[in-house]
């Protein structure tokens, strides 16, 4: 009976220390900021386990001084059957294999999940050992301050997302994963690296006057956006819209280019960053803008250029040669 009695004592006393230990390695490896995500998005076992890890200190001390209470108790109740050096063997190797190394494994396994389930025990051993853990989370609240989170760089969150490609578990499809890296590099990337050349550009001057064989031209540069340059390409005029000239009739008379809407334009360097381009878009109402450098035109730029850029491939029309 006695024999029994000690053995279901030792078995609770080792498996409260084998929680304690689980415990203290599962919740301190959880990120505060991870788990406020998970909370907003609805997760259940996230909301429970948050307001014990922000207040870690209060946790951590609760955890220890039952942990530590529970391997004395450990002690004493084998030294009643057992002298003291078998006793001290016998609940170091119970504590060690049992208490720490087996719990810690498998807590770390699947630490949010053990932390929710474990949450009422948590709180219950805060009460108990409050009148000790308090002023402990009060000293090391005034020493040990809580740091920042920390923010992923953009190389980092490149590399998280990449880990998302091809993985069966990820919600991320192929494409997504591609465009979330495309549009991560822009900051990295230049407007000088997707232009298109000025030598490459079918381009108007603005004493060009336009007739049938210059709408011939347009057509078949295939362009709907039309560049009006000066010779010395140093300054841009504007963008004549191909849209505004489809009820002029050019067979009958034909027009100089200052009789016709040119839409005003204003130039970016070739250096501009890619990130920014989108904002250039949109407060320059227009979808082409050249590029310069130096004081001298060098090509030009449009939003499709752009979005090619973040999908990682190009964006073929009906008009696009193959």
């Amino acid at each position: 009976m006695e024999i029994s009695l000690l053995l279901f004592e030792v078995i609770i006393l080792v498996a409260i220390s084998a929680m304690c230990s689980g415990l203290n390695i599962a919740l301190m490896s959880l990120g505060i900021a991870d788990l406020t995500r998970k909370s907003k998005l609805g997760n259940s076992e996230a909301k429970r386990v948050l307001p014990l890890r922000k207040n870690s200190h209060l946790t951590l001390a609760a955890i220890l001084l039952t942990n530590v209470g529970v391997i004395s108790a450990t002690s004493l109740v084998l030294d009643k059957k057992f002298n003291g050096l078998v006793a001290g063997i016998t609940s170091t190797l119970l504590i060690v294999i049992f208490g720490e190394v087996i719990p810690q494994a498998l807590f770390a396994r699947n630490a949010l999940h053990f932390c929710a389930r474990l949450a009422p025990l948590l709180k219950v051993m805060i009460i108990i050992t409050y009148p000790i853990a308090k002023p402990l989370q009060l000293l090391l609240d005034k020493f040990l301050a809580q740091r920042s989170t920390p923010l992923h760089n953009r190389l980092e969150l490149g590399l998280i997302i990449s880990e998302h490609m091809d993985h069966k578990e990820s919600e991320l499809d192929r494409d997504e994963v591609s465009i979330i890296r495309g549009a991560l590099q822009l900051s990295e990337k230049r407007v000088r690296d997707i232009m298109t050349p000025i030598h490459k550009v079918f381009c108007l001057q603005p004493t060009d006057i336009i007739d049938a064989q210059t709408i011939d031209d347009i057509k078949a540069a295939n362009w709907s956006r039309i560049p009006i340059i000066n010779k010395a390409k140093t300054e841009c005029h504007g963008i004549l819209l191909m849209k505004d000239l489809v009820d002029i009739d050019f067979d009958e008379q034909p027009y100089p280019i200052s009789a016709l809407p040119v839409r005003v334009c204003q130039s970016v360097g070739s250096m501009t960053a890619l990130d920014t381009m989108f904002r250039r878009f949109i407060t320059g109402r227009t979808h082409l803008i050249p590029v310069e450098k130096d004081d001298k035109i060098i090509g030009i730029v449009t939003i499709e250029d752009l979005l090619e850029e973040i999908l990682g491939q190009e964006i073929e029309d009906e008009t696009d040669e193959i």
